[in-house]
């Protein structure tokens, strides 16, 4: 277990940060899971570097950006790949997610008239989701191994996990059309820490 003191600052549910519980969690590392209410938020914002969260303390010094605080504990975690060219398909896996959460996220939260959100909501959750899907699963069909990159689970593994199960759960339905995709899942799933943290986290919408 790692010695270095961890404080991750979010909000109440699993959003931009679950990556990074999920990585904690697996590590069964000893960190604060700060969870703030949006006035808690207000009044911590100017305290942060950039005025944003995730926010990962690490030893008194603060980092924030969700992508850069997951490549840092997966990396201190033994989460990362072997090698150069491992972590390179980690990364593509990553911004693939990214990808989709980004249109995700304009249908949530950007202001559009009922028939356009449902509209778009549509075409995400029966075409575009299971392109990714899709894509993922021949990802692990070349891996041959169960996991995306190498023999082991790594960020890639856990990040799609959490795209499955967290905040992009209702827009992506993992069929019995992705078994390795299924496999996959509940390997990670398994995991003694993320096994307990899925228990006990809160229930939250997203």
């Amino acid at each position: 277990m790692s010695n270095l003191e961890l404080k991750l600052f979010y909000f109440r549910n699993k959003g931009r940060a679950e990556v990074a519980r999920l990585l904690l969690a697996a590590a069964e590392q000893t960190y604060e899971d700060i969870r703030m209410t949006d006035e808690e938020w207000l009044k911590f914002k100017p305290s942060t570097p950039y005025g944003q969260i995730p926010m990962l303390e690490v030893n008194g010094a603060k980092f924030v950006q969700s992508l850069a605080i997951n490549s840092f504990l997966a990396r201190e975690f033994g989460f990362s790949g072997k090698n150069n060219l491992e972590n390179f398909k980690i990364d593509e896996i990553i911004h693939l997610i990214e990808d989709y959460f980004a249109a995700c996220v304009s249908n949530i939260f950007y202001p559009k008239t009922d028939d356009v959100r449902a509209a778009e909501r549509k075409k995400l959750i029966e075409e575009t989701g299971p392109r990714l899907l899709g894509f993922l699963e021949g990802n692990l069909q070349k891996s041959g191994t169960g996991f995306f990159v190498g023999d082991r689970m790594t960020l890639a593994d856990v990040a799609v996990f959490d795209a499955v199960t967290g905040m992009l759960a209702e827009f992506l339905n993992v069929t019995e059309a992705y078994p390795l995709l299924q496999k996959n899942i509940e390997m990670v799933r398994s995991i003694p820490g993320i096994a307990r943290h899925m228990a006990t986290r809160p229930i939250t919408p997203h």
